[in-house]
């Protein structure tokens, strides 16, 4: 049984759709080929070190569209945009490759990830170890797991074949009762989503409210509703270790420059905490 499903939310939607594709997908392309093209990659980057640093660790966000807001970015090159927010501080970045609702791609992720040195996450709704493989064929050194969607049994299997296969997942969570559920799976990664995805309501208290109960060996990350460096700040103080930024980024003419904008104050603000 499937967790935190309403009948005829947006996630219902969104998923339903994704298991139609993948169905198609996986008649196109089985299991074997997958597991061929795997070894074929170089050994996928550390995710979970970069987002433990010292310092302001920003998951810059490359995604063209979403449900709740349409088309975001009309030019959008993730080969020019990557490159461009690593060297804007990015510790890692998120590629959207879902189709029909974000208007995504792993071609988009294949794209970020030969203009980089930064790991890239798969941001997805993953529902299947096929998709699992599938992401690290294409070069992905980490990907998303929504806690809401998944069954805990399926949880932990997709954390384990993500280790298998070199990476470790992020685990979102919107709730008390998720963040439990992804403690008990193991997750070493715990990203609270400000926004709910049943109605993509945001609220950064979501991420005040959860950050206790998230685990001192866990990396933890706080998503969506970021919009300026008072968020960052106010969020690291309460404990987390990153931040997922997207549309922030995405809708600004110059995402490097709105990203350097928001990193600053918060990189001034531990210098001059350590006394530099």
């Amino acid at each position: 049984m499937e967790h935190g499903k309403g009948e005829g939310t947006i996630l219902d939607r969104i998923v339903a759709k994704r298991r139609d594709s993948i169905a198609h997908r996986k008649r196109a392309l089985p299991d074997v080929a997958l597991k061929l093209a795997v070894p074929k990659q170089p050994p996928a980057r550390d995710f979970a070190a970069r987002l433990s640093r010292e310092g302001c660790n920003v998951i810059a966000e490359l995604k063209k569209a979403s449900p709740s807001l349409g088309l975001i970015r009309e030019e959008y090159s993730p080969a020019l945009l990557a490159p461009s927010l690593e060297a804007a501080g990015a510790a890692a970045l998120s590629v959207l490759t879902e189709e029909d609702f974000f208007q995504g791609s792993l071609a988009h992720l294949k794209e970020a990830k030969k203009a980089v040195s930064i790991p890239i996450l798969r941001k997805d709704f993953i529902v299947d170890p096929w998709q699992v493989w599938e992401a690290r064929a294409a070069g992905a050194d980490s990907f998303l797991l929504i806690a809401a969607i998944l069954s805990d049994e399926l949880l932990r299997e997709l954390l384990v074949l993500g280790r298998e296969l070199g990476m470790e997942a992020l685990v979102e969570v919107h709730s008390r009762e998720e963040l439990a559920r992804a403690n008990a799976a193991g997750a070493k990664i715990i990203g609270v989503n400000n926004r709910d995805l049943r109605d993509f309501r945001v609220s950064l208290q979501t991420s005040l409210d959860l950050v206790r109960d998230i685990p001192d060996g866990a990396v933890a990350v706080s998503e969506s509703g970021l919009h300026a460096p008072e968020d960052l700040l106010r969020l690291r103080k309460a404990g987390f270790d990153a931040f997922l930024i997207g549309e922030r980024l995405m809708k600004h003419d110059d995402p490097a420059a709105q990203l350097r904008e928001m990193l600053g104050p918060v990189t001034a603000g531990a210098a001059a905490s350590r006394g530099d």
